[in-house]
């Protein structure tokens, strides 16, 4: 199997790291879900929180449990990305990342009934709630391709978006912006 690279040796480098979780597409994505994760607990603890006792009854049990559907989509998201950064670093094999131990968890909760009153939920809930639906699904599609014995690579419109970002990075880091 094979974690995005063409070597021999059960997709691991020399070293024992594998390349998919050295790679550019990986740090974005692992830095985009550990954000998301701590952007949640920090909205759920404070302002959410907050919001949630104002809610009427049907809308305070959505609340309830869109928050916690929402803690657990994270939750996994969060323990297969430490699962590939573990491979990467040498503390994990792929062969063990690869097992049924290991597989991206929650994919009942894609399939769950929304409950009477998520249309009144607080919009930033809302918002945390499509955003952590999105990461899933990237992840989720970069676990079966990992599964599958599949190659990871960028995408050529994500390599595209990232040379326009070190152009306008170099561009206007030359000169101060106006605001």
């Amino acid at each position: 199997m094979s974690f995005g690279n063409k070597t021999s040796g059960g997709g691991e480098n020399g070293d024992g790291r594998s390349p998919f979780g050295g790679s550019q597409l990986f740090q974005r994505t692992y830095r985009e879900g550990m954000a998301l994760v701590e952007e949640a607990a920090t909205y759920l603890d404070g302002p959410g929180r907050d919001q949630a006792k104002d809610l009427p009854r049907a809308t305070a049990l959505a609340y309830a449990t869109e928050s916690m559907r929402l803690t657990t989509r994270l939750m996994q998201v969060a323990a297969w990305l430490l699962v590939q950064k573990a491979v990467n670093e040498g503390d994990m094999t792929e062969s063990d990342a690869l097992s049924d131990k290991y597989a991206l968890g929650g994919r009942e909760l894609g399939r769950a009934k929304k409950l009477n009153g998520t249309d009144l939920l607080p919009d930033a809930l809302k918002e945390l709630i499509v955003r952590s639906e999105n990461i899933y699904r990237r992840i989720d599609r970069l676990d079966a391709q990992m599964r599958a014995g599949e190659e990871i690579e960028q995408s050529s419109l994500t390599e595209q978006r990232e040379r326009a970002e070190a152009f306008f990075q170099e561009a206007l880091g030359s000169r101060p912006t106006r605001h």
